[in-house]
């Protein structure tokens, strides 16, 4: 009888512990990977799986354990150690240039030349298109970075990670931005670097993702190894409760409140975006946002629902047209400052680039916006901030080592909640949430729902999209559906269900993907 052996360690990291100002991001932390294996990382905001791997990844030399790479001990100096010794991560929040192109982002650092040392564009756009080909994403290697959207964004960071070849690849919640063909074209590509014997470090919330892909999962909690266990041997419900400690129930979101009068109304907004922008146009759409209802809009990735929400913020390249108005006033939003002014506030699906002030502090990042209410004779009140911070920090539950700890030192999820208490201290009449569940536990996701009906039931109004299409029918009171930026179907909660979104989110697209007439 032949014994199959098993893979060889490729990674040890032995009693890995690290602090933030007094505050232990982990504590005595083992994790062992095979070669040519799928090792997935879970566990709630704050549980310390990005800092482990940003060890890993050589972002953070200032730890005490031991990392063995292929049976030799290693302690890297920094990400580009890292890279030479074939440890590549792709992070959640997106580490590229907006101003330089595609190809020059994947190859950034590690540029390709000819004689004299000339740039070999070439080269590098010819790579990239192989690189692309390979993920299925039609990306123009010349298209310049800050013009995709960020679910492109997303497939960019992704094949700069591919570009070289590595031992280990770390993907931290990879598809967090990504439409459900493109998770099964990334799902596909991992099944190949599996084949080649990379391992694959994956760190994802979304169960059914880990148990598609894992040969092990690893979960972390409080910065402290929980349970470590083959797929096989274990299953979701369990490896959530070993990530909060606690039983989550099914989701049920009660909808006690009543929508009342109109608070915001959109006649025939249109919106042209420059064809090679890799953004979508938007085309003579209508709704109504009551007071008192979360409207949610759906739609797969490039149906326009970002750029609806930055319309209707004045945060669009260019002035929309068509006609908006609030409380029955006709307005035009030419800047954000506008719409803040008229009770309108964003939450940005990029939090990296578009939401945090990475250099402030918690406290300063949640009040940036409320500091003229703040203000006493042309001075801040110190005391009225500080119960300001303290009673956001209380009221979303954000995890931090305190109010005057850096913002950059929270995990995702706490970082959004911050850009939520952000807005909330401006008492804004209309929210507005682009995927604000993006990158977040099971845990915080259920005390964000709560919040957001607990602020319909207070009278405000919300609009809010999602990937996650059970998430929006849990939270939603109607749900408008976008299909290459034209509105397809209105649904009331009653009637909406997965298919019929789904069946109307495709409405214009045919087997390829190109529009058809209507």
């Amino acid at each position: 009888m032949s014994v199959v052996a098993e893979p060889r360690v490729r990674l040890r990291m032995d009693r890995i512990t690290k602090s933030f100002g007094g505050v232990h991001a982990l504590r005595d932390v083992t994790f062992t990977a095979r070669a040519g294996e799928v090792h997935s990382l879970c566990g709630e905001n704050g549980a310390g799986k990005s800092t482990l791997m940003k060890i890993l990844a050589g972002a953070i030399t200032d730890y005490e354990g031991r990392i063995e790479l292929d049976g030799k001990e290693i302690r890297f100096s920094g990400p580009r150690d890292a890279e030479d010794a074939g440890v590549r991560i792709i992070y959640q929040e997106l580490n590229l240039v907006p101003q330089l192109t595609v190809a020059a982002n994947i190859f950034l650092g590690r540029e390709r030349t000819k004689g004299f040392g000339w740039l070999d564009d070439r080269a590098m756009e010819a790579k990239a298109k192989e690189l692309f080909d390979r993920l299925g994403t039609p990306i123009s290697p010349r298209a310049r970075v800050g013009d995709l959207r960020i679910g492109d964004q997303q497939m960019v960071e992704i094949a700069k990670a591919l570009a070289f070849d590595a031992a280990v690849l770390i993907m931290d919640e990879p598809t967090s931005a990504l439409s459900d063909a493109e998770v099964a074209r990334l799902f596909r590509v991992i099944a190949d670097l599996r084949k080649q014997g990379t391992t694959i470090l994956y760190i994802s919330h979304k169960m059914n993702e880990v148990f598609t892909l894992s040969d092990h999962v690893t979960v972390l909690r409080d910065g402290r190894f929980v349970a470590e266990s083959t797929r096989t041997q274990t299953g979701p419900d369990q490896v959530v409760r070993w990530m909060v400690g606690r039983e989550i129930a099914e989701l049920q979101i009660e909808h006690k409140t009543t929508a009342g009068a109109g608070r915001l109304k959109v006649e025939g907004l249109s919106l042209e975006c420059p064809p090679d922008s890799g953004r979508p146009s938007l085309s003579n759409i209508h709704f109504e946002l009551r007071s008192g209802e979360v409207l949610g809009v759906a739609g797969l990735l490039g149906a326009g629902r970002t750029e609806l929400l930055e319309a209707l913020f004045g945060a669009s390249h260019s002035t929309p047209s068509g006609q908006i108005m609030m409380d029955g006033r006709a307005m035009e939003f030419r800047t954000p400052g506008q719409a803040i002014a008229a009770g309108i506030a964003l939450v940005t699906e990029d939090r990296k680039n578009l939401g945090l002030f990475d250099q402030m502090t918690v406290g300063e990042n949640i009040t940036i916006r409320h500091l003229n209410h703040l203000t006493r004779v042309k001075m801040v009140d110190r005391r009225a901030e500080g119960q300001a911070i303290s009673g956001a920090i209380r009221q979303l539950g954000i995890k931090t080592a305190g109010p005057s700890a850096m913002i950059t030192s929270l995990s995702g999820g706490n970082q959004q909640k911050c850009i939520l208490a952000r807005w909330l201290l401006t008492n804004p009449r209309v929210l507005l949430l682009d995927e604000p569940t993006r990158g977040i536990d099971v845990g915080a996701k259920a005390e964000i729902y709560t919040l957001i009906r607990r602020l319909v039931a207070e009278g405000m109004a919300i609009i809010m999209t999602s990937s996650e299409l059970p998430e929006l029918l849990a939270v939603s009171d109607r749900i408008i559906v976008l299909c290459e930026g034209r509105l397809t179907a209105e649904l009331d909660r009653s009637e909406a269900t997965e298919e019929t979104i789904m069946h109307a989110a495709t409405q214009f697209l045919d087997r390829v993907g190109t529009a058809t007439p209507a």
